[in-house]
């Protein structure tokens, strides 16, 4: 019998994606890497979950073509409810074109459209590891 009230270890990702089937397949992606995903569908109830969530929330991944506001801007307003969460960015725009439209800072955490379960799992683990979280392993 499957022991549903076992707590779940790992990192925990805030994705925040508007397409479902996308998210759907990048919470099952990050899940069998050992991660545990809290979902969101736009910034409304991404900002929501940032405020009722108890526990800690590791790394905010998002897209940054989502209705209403850029992923850019959801991520300033959760870091302001979250100070200590990382952001990563996923878009099928590329990073150069998103940094010269002031989307996102260079520098920033991107990951582009398509990508590979072990691309995302990695760079989130890279994230992760250079601020000392625990990070699954591959």
């Amino acid at each position: 019998m499957w022991n549903t009230s076992a707590p779940q270890q790992g990192p925990v990702v805030l994705l925040v994606e508007d397409d479902e089937d996308l998210r759907d397949m990048t919470t099952q992606m990050l899940e069998l890497r050992g991660f545990q995903v809290l979902a969101a569908n736009d910034a409304v109830s991404a900002i929501t979950k940032c405020k009722v969530h108890e526990g800690k929330i590791d790394v905010l991944l998002t897209d940054l073509g989502l209705p209403g506001v850029s992923g850019g801007e959801l991520a300033r307003s959760a870091q302001a409810v979250r100070p200590g969460m990382e952001t990563v960015y996923i878009s099928g725009m590329p990073q150069e074109i998103a940094i010269r439209r002031g989307i996102i800072k260079r520098g920033a955490s991107f990951i582009a459209k398509p990508f590979t379960a072990e691309q995302l799992a990695g760079t989130l683990r890279s994230v992760l590891a250079q601020n000392n979280s625990n990070a699954p392993a591959p």
